[in-house]
Protein backbone atom coordinates (compact mmCIF):
# COMPACT_ATOMS: atom_id res chain seq x y z
CA UNK A 1 0.00 0.00 0.00
CA UNK A 2 0.86 3.49 -0.85
CA UNK A 3 -0.02 5.75 1.68
CA UNK A 4 1.23 9.44 1.35
CA UNK A 5 1.23 12.22 4.05
CA UNK A 6 -1.47 14.37 2.51
CA UNK A 7 -3.64 10.94 1.87
CA UNK A 8 -3.54 10.51 5.81
CA UNK A 9 -3.79 14.12 6.86
CA UNK A 10 -7.03 14.29 4.93
CA UNK A 11 -8.28 10.54 5.39
CA UNK A 12 -7.62 11.42 9.48
CA UNK A 13 -9.10 14.90 9.37
CA UNK A 14 -12.38 13.17 7.74
CA UNK A 15 -12.80 10.52 9.76
CA UNK A 16 -12.43 12.52 13.07
CA UNK A 17 -15.32 14.80 12.00
CA UNK A 18 -17.59 12.45 10.28
CA UNK A 19 -17.22 9.74 13.40
CA UNK A 20 -18.75 12.43 15.54
CA UNK A 21 -21.12 14.49 13.12
CA UNK A 22 -23.88 12.14 11.70
CA UNK A 23 -22.66 11.82 8.91
CA UNK A 24 -21.17 8.72 8.76
CA UNK A 25 -16.75 8.68 8.74
CA UNK A 26 -17.06 4.74 7.04
CA UNK A 27 -19.26 6.39 3.93
CA UNK A 28 -16.80 9.30 3.82
CA UNK A 29 -13.99 7.04 3.89
CA UNK A 30 -15.40 5.10 1.35
CA UNK A 31 -16.71 7.62 -1.24
CA UNK A 32 -13.53 10.52 -1.01
CA UNK A 33 -11.28 8.84 -2.11
CA UNK A 34 -13.77 7.47 -5.50
CA UNK A 35 -14.83 10.94 -6.12
CA UNK A 36 -11.02 11.87 -5.85
CA UNK A 37 -10.14 9.40 -8.30
CA UNK A 38 -6.48 8.64 -9.76
CA UNK A 39 -3.99 7.21 -7.02
CA UNK A 40 -6.54 8.19 -4.54
CA UNK A 41 -8.73 5.72 -5.41
CA UNK A 42 -6.12 3.09 -5.82
CA UNK A 43 -4.79 3.82 -2.43
CA UNK A 44 -7.67 3.92 -0.57
CA UNK A 45 -9.69 0.95 -1.66
CA UNK A 46 -11.63 -0.15 1.84
CA UNK A 47 -12.57 -3.37 0.08
CA UNK A 48 -9.50 -4.77 -1.67
CA UNK A 49 -8.46 -7.84 -0.36
CA UNK A 50 -5.89 -7.35 2.35
CA UNK A 51 -6.71 -3.64 2.23
CA UNK A 52 -4.02 -2.18 4.89
CA UNK A 53 -6.63 0.73 4.30
CA UNK A 54 -9.44 -0.46 6.41
CA UNK A 55 -6.72 -1.62 8.97
CA UNK A 56 -5.52 1.97 8.60
CA UNK A 57 -9.11 4.21 8.68
CA UNK A 58 -9.91 1.84 11.76
CA UNK A 59 -7.15 2.11 13.45
CA UNK A 60 -8.12 6.17 13.23
CA UNK A 61 -10.82 5.34 15.59
CA UNK A 62 -7.97 4.66 18.60
CA UNK A 63 -7.05 8.70 17.85
CA UNK A 64 -10.57 9.30 17.96
CA UNK A 65 -11.79 7.41 21.15
CA UNK A 66 -8.71 9.12 23.11
CA UNK A 67 -10.26 12.80 21.76
CA UNK A 68 -13.54 11.46 23.51
CA UNK A 69 -11.95 10.45 26.89
CA UNK A 70 -10.30 13.43 26.73
CA UNK A 71 -13.42 15.66 26.56
CA UNK A 72 -15.97 13.59 28.64
CA UNK A 73 -12.60 12.90 31.09
CA UNK A 74 -14.72 13.75 34.32
CA UNK A 75 -18.05 11.94 32.64
CA UNK A 76 -15.71 8.32 32.61
CA UNK A 77 -14.26 9.08 36.19
CA UNK A 78 -17.27 8.58 37.51
CA UNK A 79 -18.73 5.73 35.00
CA UNK A 80 -15.58 4.01 35.91
CA UNK A 81 -16.02 4.47 39.75
CA UNK A 82 -19.65 3.94 39.59
CA UNK A 83 -18.93 0.30 37.97
CA UNK A 84 -16.12 -0.46 40.66
CA UNK A 85 -18.36 0.04 43.49
CA UNK A 86 -21.37 -1.50 41.80
CA UNK A 87 -18.65 -4.66 41.59
CA UNK A 88 -17.89 -3.96 44.89
CA UNK A 89 -20.92 -3.94 46.54
CA UNK A 90 -22.75 -5.94 44.54
CA UNK A 91 -25.55 -3.34 43.65
CA UNK A 92 -27.21 -0.75 41.07
CA UNK A 93 -27.97 2.19 42.83
CA UNK A 94 -26.42 5.44 42.29
CA UNK A 95 -26.77 7.49 38.74
CA UNK A 96 -23.03 6.02 38.18
CA UNK A 97 -23.39 2.91 38.26
CA UNK A 98 -26.60 2.62 36.34
CA UNK A 99 -25.13 4.56 33.61
CA UNK A 100 -22.13 1.92 33.93
CA UNK A 101 -24.08 -0.97 33.40
CA UNK A 102 -26.76 0.93 30.53
CA UNK A 103 -23.27 1.10 28.50
CA UNK A 104 -21.76 -1.92 29.25
CA UNK A 105 -25.14 -3.54 28.01
CA UNK A 106 -25.83 -1.05 25.40
CA UNK A 107 -22.64 -2.16 23.58
CA UNK A 108 -22.64 -5.39 23.84
CA UNK A 109 -25.40 -6.12 20.62
CA UNK A 110 -23.07 -4.13 18.58
CA UNK A 111 -19.76 -5.54 19.53
CA UNK A 112 -21.33 -9.31 18.71
CA UNK A 113 -22.63 -7.71 15.16
CA UNK A 114 -19.12 -6.32 14.37
CA UNK A 115 -17.28 -9.78 14.94
CA UNK A 116 -19.88 -11.76 12.84
CA UNK A 117 -20.70 -9.07 10.05
CA UNK A 118 -18.13 -6.76 9.88
CA UNK A 119 -15.93 -8.60 6.90
CA UNK A 120 -19.36 -9.55 4.91
CA UNK A 121 -20.76 -5.97 5.20
CA UNK A 122 -16.91 -4.62 4.00
CA UNK A 123 -16.61 -6.54 1.12
CA UNK A 124 -20.29 -6.80 -0.30
CA UNK A 125 -21.18 -3.02 0.31
CA UNK A 126 -17.88 -1.22 1.20
CA UNK A 127 -17.80 0.27 -2.33
CA UNK A 128 -18.64 3.76 -3.63
CA UNK A 129 -22.16 3.45 -5.32
CA UNK A 130 -23.44 1.54 -2.35
CA UNK A 131 -22.04 3.92 0.64
CA UNK A 132 -23.75 6.89 -1.52
CA UNK A 133 -27.03 5.26 -1.59
CA UNK A 134 -26.72 4.30 1.84
CA UNK A 135 -25.51 8.00 2.56
CA UNK A 136 -29.21 8.86 1.13
CA UNK A 137 -30.85 6.42 3.39
CA UNK A 138 -28.70 7.87 6.70
CA UNK A 139 -30.24 11.23 5.41
CA UNK A 140 -34.03 9.66 5.34
CA UNK A 141 -33.66 8.33 8.58
CA UNK A 142 -32.42 11.39 10.56
CA UNK A 143 -35.66 13.02 9.16
CA UNK A 144 -37.57 10.90 10.11
CA UNK A 145 -36.53 10.34 13.28
CA UNK A 146 -36.67 14.31 14.03
CA UNK A 147 -40.35 14.03 12.74
CA UNK A 148 -40.81 10.75 15.08
CA UNK A 149 -39.46 12.83 17.97
CA UNK A 150 -42.33 15.28 17.49
CA UNK A 151 -44.36 12.10 18.84
CA UNK A 152 -42.50 10.78 21.63
CA UNK A 153 -42.66 11.75 25.06
CA UNK A 154 -39.68 14.28 25.22
CA UNK A 155 -38.03 13.97 29.28
CA UNK A 156 -38.47 17.41 30.17
CA UNK A 157 -36.08 18.59 33.36
CA UNK A 158 -37.18 21.60 33.20
CA UNK A 159 -40.49 21.82 34.76
CA UNK A 160 -41.25 22.47 38.55
CA UNK A 161 -42.53 20.33 41.62
CA UNK A 162 -45.69 21.39 43.29
CA UNK A 163 -46.12 20.51 46.74
CA UNK A 164 -50.05 21.04 47.67
CA UNK A 165 -50.77 21.48 51.79
CA UNK A 166 -54.36 22.43 51.77
CA UNK A 167 -56.13 24.71 49.35
CA UNK A 168 -52.20 26.61 48.83
CA UNK A 169 -50.15 25.08 46.13
CA UNK A 170 -46.58 25.86 46.57
CA UNK A 171 -44.29 25.53 43.76
CA UNK A 172 -40.77 24.54 44.39
CA UNK A 173 -37.84 24.72 41.64
CA UNK A 174 -37.06 21.32 41.10
CA UNK A 175 -33.31 20.28 41.58
CA UNK A 176 -31.20 20.82 38.51
CA UNK A 177 -30.10 17.36 37.49
CA UNK A 178 -26.78 16.53 35.59
CA UNK A 179 -26.83 15.52 32.13
CA UNK A 180 -25.18 11.95 33.47
CA UNK A 181 -28.00 11.78 36.06
CA UNK A 182 -31.21 12.09 33.23
CA UNK A 183 -29.25 9.69 31.36
CA UNK A 184 -29.29 7.16 34.58
CA UNK A 185 -32.76 7.40 34.25
CA UNK A 186 -33.14 5.42 30.94
CA UNK A 187 -34.18 1.33 31.36
CA UNK A 188 -32.12 -1.01 30.84
CA UNK A 189 -34.45 -1.90 27.88
CA UNK A 190 -34.15 1.05 26.42
CA UNK A 191 -30.84 1.38 26.68
CA UNK A 192 -30.18 -1.40 24.98
CA UNK A 193 -32.23 -0.70 22.04
CA UNK A 194 -30.62 3.03 21.49
CA UNK A 195 -27.18 0.58 21.68
CA UNK A 196 -28.12 -1.55 19.17
CA UNK A 197 -28.65 1.26 16.75
CA UNK A 198 -25.20 1.30 16.68
CA UNK A 199 -25.15 -2.23 14.18
CA UNK A 200 -26.60 0.19 11.12
CA UNK A 201 -23.12 1.49 11.38
CA UNK A 202 -21.51 -1.62 9.87
CA UNK A 203 -23.15 0.00 6.70
CA UNK A 204 -20.90 1.89 4.67
CA UNK A 205 -22.93 5.57 5.19
CA UNK A 206 -25.27 4.69 8.15
CA UNK A 207 -23.61 7.00 10.75
CA UNK A 208 -23.44 5.27 14.05
CA UNK A 209 -24.29 8.61 15.92
CA UNK A 210 -26.93 9.41 13.68
CA UNK A 211 -28.52 6.15 14.19
CA UNK A 212 -28.22 6.41 18.22
CA UNK A 213 -29.42 9.55 18.39
CA UNK A 214 -32.52 8.83 16.78
CA UNK A 215 -32.86 6.03 18.53
CA UNK A 216 -33.18 8.14 21.56
CA UNK A 217 -35.30 10.76 20.37
CA UNK A 218 -37.40 8.39 19.72
CA UNK A 219 -37.47 6.76 23.08
CA UNK A 220 -37.49 10.44 24.88
CA UNK A 221 -34.46 11.97 25.09
CA UNK A 222 -33.65 15.46 24.35
CA UNK A 223 -31.00 16.48 21.31
CA UNK A 224 -28.82 17.52 23.79
CA UNK A 225 -28.99 13.87 25.86
CA UNK A 226 -29.30 12.15 23.27
CA UNK A 227 -25.89 12.95 22.08
CA UNK A 228 -24.01 12.65 25.16
CA UNK A 229 -25.51 9.21 25.55
CA UNK A 230 -24.31 8.81 21.45
CA UNK A 231 -20.84 9.64 22.07
CA UNK A 232 -20.64 8.00 25.57
CA UNK A 233 -22.03 4.73 23.83
CA UNK A 234 -19.56 5.61 20.69
CA UNK A 235 -15.91 5.32 23.16
CA UNK A 236 -15.61 2.41 24.12
CA UNK A 237 -17.10 0.54 20.87
CA UNK A 238 -14.31 2.73 18.43
CA UNK A 239 -11.60 2.22 20.82
CA UNK A 240 -12.26 -1.80 20.57
CA UNK A 241 -12.71 -1.66 16.98
CA UNK A 242 -9.58 0.38 16.64
CA UNK A 243 -7.61 -1.97 18.69
CA UNK A 244 -8.27 -4.70 17.71
CA UNK A 245 -6.63 -3.65 14.08
CA UNK A 246 -3.32 -1.80 15.50
CA UNK A 247 -1.62 -5.01 15.43
CA UNK A 248 -1.80 -5.22 11.31
CA UNK A 249 -0.71 -2.04 11.26
CA UNK A 250 2.86 -2.99 13.21
CA UNK A 251 2.77 -6.00 10.70
CA UNK A 252 3.39 -6.54 7.01
CA UNK A 253 0.44 -4.34 6.19
CA UNK A 254 1.65 -0.91 7.45
CA UNK A 255 5.10 -1.45 6.62
CA UNK A 256 6.28 1.80 5.05
CA UNK A 257 3.22 3.67 5.80
CA UNK A 258 3.91 4.59 10.05
CA UNK A 259 4.88 7.86 9.94
CA UNK A 260 1.20 8.58 7.42
CA UNK A 261 -0.42 6.10 10.15
CA UNK A 262 0.91 8.68 13.10
CA UNK A 263 0.34 12.02 11.02
CA UNK A 264 -3.62 10.92 10.06
CA UNK A 265 -4.22 9.67 14.19
CA UNK A 266 -3.42 13.24 15.27
CA UNK A 267 -5.42 15.02 12.73
CA UNK A 268 -8.22 12.78 13.71
CA UNK A 269 -7.70 13.58 17.10
CA UNK A 270 -7.70 17.10 16.93
CA UNK A 271 -10.59 16.96 14.58
CA UNK A 272 -13.02 14.61 16.99
CA UNK A 273 -12.01 17.21 19.83
CA UNK A 274 -12.91 20.32 17.83
CA UNK A 275 -16.62 18.02 16.73
CA UNK A 276 -17.31 16.75 19.87
CA UNK A 277 -16.75 20.60 21.57
CA UNK A 278 -19.02 22.09 18.96
CA UNK A 279 -22.07 19.21 18.76
CA UNK A 280 -22.63 19.23 22.24
CA UNK A 281 -22.93 22.87 22.09
CA UNK A 282 -24.55 22.04 18.82
CA UNK A 283 -27.24 19.88 20.29
CA UNK A 284 -28.78 22.14 23.05
CA UNK A 285 -30.99 24.02 20.46
CA UNK A 286 -30.28 22.67 17.26
CA UNK A 287 -31.64 19.32 15.39
CA UNK A 288 -30.51 16.90 12.94
CA UNK A 289 -32.41 18.25 10.38
CA UNK A 290 -29.45 20.20 8.98
CA UNK A 291 -27.48 16.99 8.74
CA UNK A 292 -30.24 14.81 6.74
CA UNK A 293 -29.91 17.73 4.12
CA UNK A 294 -26.34 16.98 3.75
CA UNK A 295 -26.44 13.19 3.64
CA UNK A 296 -29.13 13.24 0.72
CA UNK A 297 -27.45 15.63 -1.17
CA UNK A 298 -24.50 14.22 -1.05
CA UNK A 299 -24.99 10.60 -1.57
CA UNK A 300 -27.49 11.84 -4.40
CA UNK A 301 -24.37 13.67 -5.82
CA UNK A 302 -22.24 10.91 -5.44
CA UNK A 303 -24.99 8.38 -7.09
CA UNK A 304 -24.94 10.86 -9.95
CA UNK A 305 -21.18 11.20 -10.08
CA UNK A 306 -20.54 7.47 -10.00
CA UNK A 307 -22.93 6.83 -12.16
CA UNK A 308 -21.95 9.16 -15.13
CA UNK A 309 -18.05 8.99 -14.23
Amino acid sequence: MSLSYLEAVVVGAFQGVTELFPVSSLGHSVLVPALVGGQWARDLDVSAPESPYLAFIVGLHVATAAALLVFFRRDWARIIGGFLTSVRHRRVETPAERLAWLIILATIPVGIAGLLLEHLFRTVLGRPLPSAIFLIVNGIVLYLGERLRRRAEVVDTSTVDASVTGTRTVVLPKVEESPDDRLARLSFGRGVLIGSAQILALLPGISRSGATMVAGLTRGLSHEDAARFSFLLATPVILAAGALKIPDLTGPLGAGIHGPILAGSLASFVTAYLAVRFLTRYFHTRTLTPFAVYCGLAGLAGVLWLSLA
